[in-house]
C-alpha cells in the first residue's frame, strides 16, 4: 500500500463510563470525535456502577456509530483499520468495546490496533502540540495516578505511581464525604466559586524522597475533622492538599529524571486549581484542551494509528489472539506487543 494513500481509522474507547468513537486520518488527522458519558446516570449512586457501565456502552455504539459516519459523509468501507481500547479498565467494558471493533474489523476484513489507556491519554496531547522527546507524563484521573518517562513512542518507564487511590478517586470520596455531588471534582470547583475559605494544615502524605502519590491519609484526615471547620474550610483545603501532592511528587521526579518538559493528562488535569499551580512552575508544560482530558476515542484514533504505521496490528486470521487485560500496566503492555506471536 502506497505510503501516500490516505488511511482512516476509527478509533473506540469504552474502558470505563464514557463511550466514544473517533476518525482519524493517517493524512489530514483527528477528523471527527463522538462522546456519550454517564456521569449523570452514576451520579445517582455516587461512583460508578460497572455492570451499568457495559449495558449503556453496548445502547450507545451502536447508535454513535452511524451517526459520525454520516455527519462526516462517510461509509463503514471508508475505514481502514480499528483502534481499541484493550486495556486496562472495567473488565465489562472494554469486552464491550473490544468485541464491537473485532465485529467490524472481521466483517470489513480490516486490521485491529490495540490501545493502552494510559498511552492514550499520554498522546492526547499530541492532538494539539508537537512536543519533543524525552517528556515526563503526569496522568492523573479517576483510575490512575502515575508519572512515566516518555523517552519515544513505545519506549516508556514509570517513574512513580499511587500506593492507594487514584488522585480522582480521592475527589470524588472527599467530595461525597462532605456532602457533594459526583464526581467530585466538578463539583468541588463549583461549591469554591464566590467563596472566600480558610487553609487548614492537612498532613503530608509522603515526607521522604520516595516518588509515590498516597491519598488516603487525606481522606482519613477529612473525615475526622468534618465537624470540626466548616465546610468550605474543609473542601478547599482538601482540594489544596490533593493539588499540592502532585506537585510536590512531580517536582521529585523532575529531580531525579532531570526532564524539565512536562505533559499533564487524564480527567484530574482539567482541574483549574492544579492547573494554576503547574503553570507557576518553571517547566514547559503542556496539558491538552479540557474536552480531551477526560476518556475519548481521538486520543486512541491517534495513538492507533502511530502503532499501524509500525506495523503492529492483529489481521482477520489472528483476532482470536486478541486479549483483555483489565489492570495491565502500560510497561507490560508494550513488552506484550514486542513479544506477540
Amino acid at each position: 500500500m502506497s505510503s501516500s494513500q490516505e488511511l482512516i481509522s476509527l478509533g473506540v474507547e469504552t474502558s470505563c463510563d464514557d463511550t466514544s468513537l473517533a476518525l482519524y486520518s493517517s493524512q489530514r488527522g483527528l477528523i471527527d470525535y463522538i462522546l456519550s458519558s454517564q456521569a449523570n446516570l452514576h451520579k445517582e449512586y455516587n461512583g460508578i456502577v460497572p455492570e451499568l457501565c457495559s449495558r449503556e456502552h453496548t445502547k450507545n455504539l451502536y447508535f454513535l456509530f452511524p451517526r459520525l459516519l454520516e455527519r462526516n459523509h462517510l461509509t463503514k468501507s471508508d475505514i481502514n483499520f480499528m483502534s481499541v481500547t484493550t486495556s486496562p479498565g472495567l473488565i465489562l467494558s472494554l469486552l464491550v468495546g473490544v468485541a464491537f471493533g473485532v465485529g467490524i474489523s472481521y466483517a470489513l476484513d480490516i486490521p485491529f490496533v490495540p490501545v493502552h489507556h494510559i498511552e492514550a491519554h499520554i498522546y492526547s496531547v499530541f492532538l494539539e502540540y508537537d512536543i519533543k522527546y524525552p517528556f515526563l507524563a503526569l496522568v492523573v484521573s479517576g483510575g490512575h495516578t502515575e508519572i512515566h518517562l516518555i523517552k519515544g513512542f513505545e519506549d516508556y518507564e514509570l517513574v512513580g505511581k499511587t500506593l492507594d487511590d487514584a488522585a480522582g478517586e480521592a475527589f470524588d470520596k472527599g467530595a461525597i464525604a462532605l456532602g457533594l455531588d459526583y464526581p467530585g471534582g466538578p463539583a468541588i470547583e463549583k461549591f469554591l466559586l464566590d467563596k472566600s475559605p480558610k487553609l487548614i494544615d492537612f498532613p503530608i502524605p509522603i515526607k521522604d524522597d520516595r516518588i509515590v502519590f498516597s491519598f488516603s491519609g487525606l481522606k482519613t484526615f477529612l473525615k475526622e475533622n468534618k465537624d470540626k471547620y466548616s465546610k468550605e474550610d474543609l473542601v478547599y483545603s482538601y482540594q489544596e492538599a490533593i493539588v499540592n501532592h502532585l506537585i510536590r511528587t512531580l517536582k521529585k521526579a523532575i529531580e531525579k529524571t532531570g526532564v524539565r518538559c512536562i505533559v499533564v493528562v487524564g480527567g484530574v488535569a482539567a482541574n483549574k486549581r492544579l492547573r494554576e499551580k503547574l503553570k507557576s512552575m518553571d517547566i514547559e508544560l503542556y496539558i491538552p484542551s479540557i474536552k480531551f482530558c477526560t476518556d475519548n476515542a481521538a486520543m486512541v484514533s491517534l495513538v492507533g494509528d502511530m502503532r499501524f504505521k509500525k506495523g503492529f496490528y492483529y489481521t482477520k486470521k489472528d483476532l482470536t489472539y486478541i486479549k483483555l487485560e483489565p489492570h495491565l500496566s502500560l510497561e507490560a503492555f508494550i513488552k506484550s506487543l514486542k513479544t506477540k506471536n
